[in-house]
């Protein structure tokens, strides 16, 4: 049975993993051009999906990867390069240059979707690191009520970033579109230095370095 030090460190170990400060920045970055209403349908569904895929590795912890027959190095190395895209696409305006070319009402339904599924609840919130702290403690909490009470971690930590998502929507009403052309570089750089750290990490990792 997990003791309240084992949760409360299951709570601590999440939180700082998923950082939903440092979330909230590139959550403006990744949704220039929509609405506060369509903001905040991708905010909801990213940490959905994203607690969705959080709570199937707690259940059944490393044994998802095992089966597939992939190593959490090699989950690092994948994040870090698709972070590394969408990094090289802050950086260069290359996003801003593809909506230049379509309206605003080509900001559909299905694009919201897609933002929200990638990169937004994967590899953003449950990336690598989250991926890796959870399976970590789904070993240490082997029990049905364990595993239980740890997917009522996971929630409460969603529900921190959920809430983070939404108070960066009133933030950018402060940036303008200077603000938001600086503050989306400055990301986009962080961003790429953050997904050279995982595929550095899985490289250490898959080769035992």
């Amino acid at each position: 049975m997990a003791t309240p030090d084992m949760l409360v460190n299951a709570l601590t170990t999440m939180l700082v993993t998923l950082d939903p400060p440092g979330l909230a920045p590139v959550f403006l970055g990744l949704t220039v051009g929509m609405t506060a209403l369509q903001r905040r349908q991708v905010a909801f569904r990213g940490s959905l999906i994203a607690f969705g895929i959080l709570a199937v590795f707690a259940l059944f912890g490393s044994s998802v990867l095992g089966l597939l027959g992939i190593s959490i190095g090699a989950f690092r190395i994948a994040g870090g390069l698709l972070l590394f895209w969408i990094s090289f696409e802050m950086v260069f305006e290359k996003r801003q240059e593809r909506k230049e070319k379509t309206s605003q009402a080509a900001i559909t339904i299905d694009h919201i979707h897609n933002i929200a599924v990638f990169p937004l609840a994967l590899p953003l919130i449950a990336g690598p690191g989250a991926i890796s702290a959870t399976v970590l403690l789904s070993g240490t909490l082997p029990g049905v009520v364990d595993r239980a009470l740890l997917i009522g971690v996971i929630a409460l930590i969603m529900l921190v970033v959920y809430a983070t998502l939404l108070v960066a929507e009133r933030l950018d009403r402060f940036l303008g579109v200077t603000g938001r052309a600086i503050l989306t570089r400055l990301l986009g750089v962080i961003l790429a230095a953050l997904s050279v750290q995982f595929v550095v990490d899985g490289v250490r990792s898959a080769f035992n370095l």
